[in-house]
């Protein structure tokens, strides 16, 4: 009997034509060409960021620009500070290649190693080739010095870097900030860097670190961090979270600009006033008291701004250079007598016989202005003199974002308020300073006391003028000094007098403050000229109402 065969099974198969147990061996099959190929790409990524900064440099000293740009690249991200010499020689030209060694750098008379900066001697004008750029290349050498300057021994390029690299915003400067921001130990670099890395992000970084980085930056007055925040709110293709944030960030930010901009106002105001009140307080006092239109008081004014500019000359010629600066703490004295022995001198000479004719003393005194400009010109000629700023005076500092405030302005104000609370104590507190006040208030009575009026007259005529030439030496600290000096100060303290009140010092401060601040704040909206035409126009509506200004002096001379 035939027996039946069973066909043998073969193996299973799994698919067409396949083992059962050839997927999984496939998928370690795989697995390990992945490890393979990751870790070649490892190997290949390794050798790639170790090599070295030697090879870099000497691939820097080839012939291609193609290679150059390579090593440039490669240099900007390599982190190593070490670089930045090599390239800023080839920036300047000073790069030379060696035939068997890596490149040097001229230094002078001497040429150093690119890598160790050690002198290398015995190199022959054969040895060395010129490693040059084109413009492709300085513009990748600009770049990578940027990066690397992050990455300086000296803190003045490592902040420079930080801040110029606000400018840049990229992926690639974010990752280059960040690996900065790591390794800096210095707390006002570390700022900086992250600031930039904060901008940085609001123009690479992902939706949620944008929102993040605005916010945080909303607070900031710089104007180029508005204009970041705004072109990404304008930039149609931000989600709609981003261009939320943005807008939030810039109504606070134009809330925070429209406050700045007020408190500048106001402080160049208060600036423009003290500058006023020294010019008018001096003559608040001799048309006070003597009833005197002085024409001539704006070049007291002047005087004194060129006796500053004389005495600079005299300290420049005799002081060793680091006393030079003393000039204008001696200039304030010296200005003050010599404007007051000329103001003595116009009083003896001139005034004296034309007591109770006002117009005769404007006419007098205008004469008077017209002679001091003249022999100005014929002593200083009439070019403007600049008389420069003390060290101590140079420069300011940012109170808030776009609030600048100058040490001049600064000084000069607060100089004033000193020339303001030395006048009142010589009124309220010596013997002079009564009978000054006797005489502004009756000069008839003071008289017949025993006062010698025409003593008081001379002292305060030179007191007044006095005044007239220290503000001339804080005028001389914001302008120039020239013979039209006076002139350009004349009206507006005349302005000041009136409106404050005449002969009072209280109203003096105040009249010059509220015409500085009103002046300042009005420019912005009606300009400068329409803006003092504003201001005389609202200064006769109010002598119409109280002619003799805020503060009126009381006597029976003066209710008369």
């Amino acid at each position: 009997m035939k027996q039946s065969r069973v066909p043998r099974r073969g193996p299973e198969r799994g698919g067409a034509g396949q083992p059962a147990d050839a997927a999984p061996q496939s998928w370690i099959r795989r697995a390990a060409a992945g490890l393979v190929a990751i870790s070649a790409f490892l190997l290949i990524h390794v050798s790639a960021s170790a090599a070295t900064l030697e090879d870099l440099l000497a691939k820097l000293a080839t012939d291609s620009f193609a290679e150059k740009v390579e090593a440039a690249e490669a240099l900007g991200s390599l982190g190593d500070g070490r670089a930045i010499p090599a390239l800023r020689a080839l920036t300047d030209g000073r790069l030379y290649a060696r035939k068997d060694a890596g490149p040097v750098i001229e230094d002078g008379s001497v040429f150093r190693d690119a890598l160790t900066r050690q002198p290398v001697a015995g190199l022959a004008a054969a040895d060395l080739d010129k490693v040059r750029a084109n413009n492709r290349l300085r513009g990748v050498l600009e770049g990578a010095l940027s990066k690397l300057s992050l990455f300086s021994d000296v803190k003045a390029e490592r902040l420079a870097a930080a801040r110029d690299a606000f400018k840049v915003g990229s992926a690639e400067m974010a990752t280059t900030l960040e690996r900065a921001l790591a390794t800096e130990k210095d707390t006002d670099v570390a700022a900086a860097i992250r600031f930039s890395l904060t901008a940085a992000k609001i123009s690479s970084g992902t939706p949620e670190q944008r929102v993040l980085s605005i916010r945080e930056l909303a607070g900031s007055m710089d104007p180029q961090v508005r204009n970041l925040i705004a072109g990404v709110r304008n930039d149609a293709s931000q989600p709609k979270e981003v261009k939320d944030a943005a807008d939030t960030a810039l109504a606070a930010m134009d809330r925070k600009l429209m406050l700045s901009g007020i408190a500048e106002n106001l402080f160049q105001g208060i600036s423009l006033g003290s500058v006023l009140l020294l010019a008018a307080v001096g003559l608040a006092i001799t048309f006070g008291v003597m009833g005197v239109i002085n024409m001539a008081h704006g070049e007291m004014i002047m005087l004194g701004a060129y006796t500053a500019y004389t005495v600079q000359l005299v300290c420049r010629a005799l002081l060793p250079p680091e006393w030079v600066g003393s000039y204008l703490l001696l200039s304030v004295p010296i200005a003050f007598v010599v404007a007051g022995l000329v103001g003595v001198l116009i009083e003896r000479t001139v005034i004296r016989f034309l007591y109770g004719r006002p117009l005769e003393t404007l006419l007098s005194t205008w004469g008077i202005s017209l002679i001091l400009q003249q022999a100005v010109r014929s002593i200083f000629d009439a070019q403007n003199k600049e008389v420069a700023n003390p060290e101590w005076m140079t420069g300011g500092f940012e109170l808030i974002g776009g609030f600048y405030i100058a040490w001049n302005r600064l000084y000069i104000i607060l100089f004033c308020f000193m020339v303001l609370g030395a006048i009142a104590l010589v009124l309220r507190r010596t013997a002079f300073g009564l009978h000054m006040r006797a005489v502004t208030q009756n000069r008839d009575m003071a008289a017949a006391m025993g006062i010698p009026t025409a003593r008081v007259d001379a002292l305060t005529f030179g007191l007044g003028s006095g005044i007239a030439g220290m503000a001339g030496v804080a005028l001389s600290q914001i302008g120039n000094v020239s013979p039209n000096l006076g002139q350009i100060y004349i009206v507006d303290s005349f302005l000041v007098v009136v409106f404050g009140g005449v002969g009072n010092l209280m109203g003096t401060l105040v009249g010059a403050m509220t015409l500085g601040v009103v002046n300042k704040l009005l420019e912005p909206v009606a300009g400068a000229v329409l803006g003092k035409v504003v201001v005389l126009v609202a200064i006769i509506l109010f002598m119409q109402r109280r002619p003799r200004g805020l503060f009126a002096l009381k006597g029976r001379s003066v209710d008369a």
